[in-house]
Order: C-alpha cells, then structure tokens, then sequence
C-alpha cells in the first residue's frame, strides 16, 4: 500500500515509522503536490483537532476514487461533522479515528514504530459508511499492533475521552501545581509518579484538545469536583463513616472496572 500521512509529530511520526516497518510505502503529505496525494491508497491526517477537517475538504478533489480516508485527532465533534457533507458524495472514504497510544513527549524525535503494540483504535463511521471499509481498516491497522476496536459515534467517543483521558490530564496538571510538589524527593513512590506522569503536555496541543471537547470536558470536571468536596466535607466534619463509605464506593467502583 501507499500510506499518505499529513502532519509529522510524535503520532504521525509514529505511523510512518510503523508502516514502514510493516512493508508498506509511506509518503509525507505536508505540501504534496495534487499528483502525490492521489497515488495514496490511505491518507491518516495527523493534524490538531482543528485542521483534520479544512485540509481534508481543501484536499477532497485531490484523493483517488476508493482512497481510505483516517484521521487521529482526540476530538471528532469538530471534525467528522465538517466532513459528513462532502464525504456523502465523495468517490473516496471517510472514517474518523483516533489511536489511543502516545507518549509524555512530543514531536518526531519521539516517534516509536512500536507506539501502537497492543493499543486500541477508535473509529467512527458514518451511518451511510459500509461496514466494510470499517472492516478493512481494522485490517490494515491490525498490521502494525493495534490489538482492540471500538467502533462508536463521534458524541460518545468525546464523551469517553474527556473522561478517561482529558480530565486526567487536567488533574494531573492542578495536582502537580501544589506548592508541596517541589518538596517531594524522598516522600514520594509510585502514587506520585502515577498523578503527575502526564502533567508535562504539550500546552498548545492540550489546550486546543480542551477547549475543542469543552462541553464534555466541563461535564466530567463538574462531577469531579462535586466529588471531592464529598470527602472534603467529610474529612472537615471528621464524619469516619461517610469517608469510610465514600472509600468503599471507590474501592467497588475501581474493582468493576477490572
């Protein structure tokens, strides 16, 4: 296959160095010419949340009838609904994704051809998309280590992901912003390496991720915060039996997610 990919970062990076790996040829999108984007059997645009859709649309004549058509960004609420239109009479296939792999630190220089051993892919298809382009992603994909599926609406993923990946990076980064975090050599072990690991984010990438899932993000960080100040309220009122349920309702939630 000719794998097209357009923005070359740690996840970009990433693809082309496991493609390429696998076997297949690996073309760099950033300024191709019309005749280079469509010798591409795949294009995977890696660009910020913001940019997927207008280079896809500014690109749409440029793509091979039958071209596979991804994407890797963290939010799809602002991109697959940008693209639908043009997509539904497109000779060429969209299929919003998102790997969920990546690393503390960004840029090409970190890209690892192995970053996707074992990882999950989330795609999101349109209704009208047949199910077998979807299929034929997942094999594609398969070849270079993505090991789960999820197949789901670009509402729920952003729903999903601004819990189980954009609120903990939003708690790791207040919970390191104590004035005690400087102190902590010789107090700390692995519970302070567990909340503060993804605290060194990009600034400009995350912030654009945020503010792009904002009204998931705010959800998830209103019940959150609404949570701590149960045990903050118990722990001032020195109330041992409502934090001692409020740890056991912790312990079984934590237990079901096994």
């Amino acid at each position: 296959m000719i794998i097209g990919i357009r923005g070359m970062g740690l996840i970009g990076g990433s693809f082309e160095k496991a493609f390429r790996k696998a076997g297949h040829e690996v073309v760099n999108l950033k300024g191709a010419a019309s005749a280079e984007i469509g010798r591409c059997n795949l294009v995977i645009v890696c660009l910020p949340p913001l940019m997927v859709a207008p280079w896809i649309v500014e690109h749409k004549d440029d793509f091979a009838d039958g071209t596979l058509i991804t994407d890797a960004a963290g939010v799809k609420g602002v991109v697959c609904p940008q693209v639908e239109p043009i997509a539904k009479a497109a000779k060429w296939t969209y299929v919003g994704g998102h790997p969920m792999a990546g690393k503390e630190r960004s840029g090409y220089a970190n890209a690892d051809a192995d970053l996707y051993r074992g990882a999950s892919m989330i795609f999101t298809p349109f209704a009208f998309t047949p199910s077998a382009v979807v299929e034929r992603l997942k094999a594609i994909f398969t070849e270079i280590g993505f090991a789960r599926f999820v197949v789901t609406d670009p509402a729920h993923h952003d729903e999903m992901i601004a819990y189980t990946s954009q609120l903990a990076h939003v708690v790791s980064s207040a919970y390191v912003r104590d004035p005690l975090a400087a102190k902590h050599l010789g107090f700390s072990a692995g519970s302070f390496q567990d909340m503060t690991r993804v605290a060194t984010v990009d600034p400009d990438i995350w912030t654009d991720l945020f503010l792009s899932n904002k009204s998931s993000l705010d959800m998830v960080l209103s019940r959150l915060i609404d949570r701590l100040g149960q045990y903050r309220d118990a722990i001032r009122s020195e109330d041992a039996a409502a934090l001692k349920q409020l740890l056991i309702e912790g312990r079984a939630a934590k237990e079901a997610t096994h």
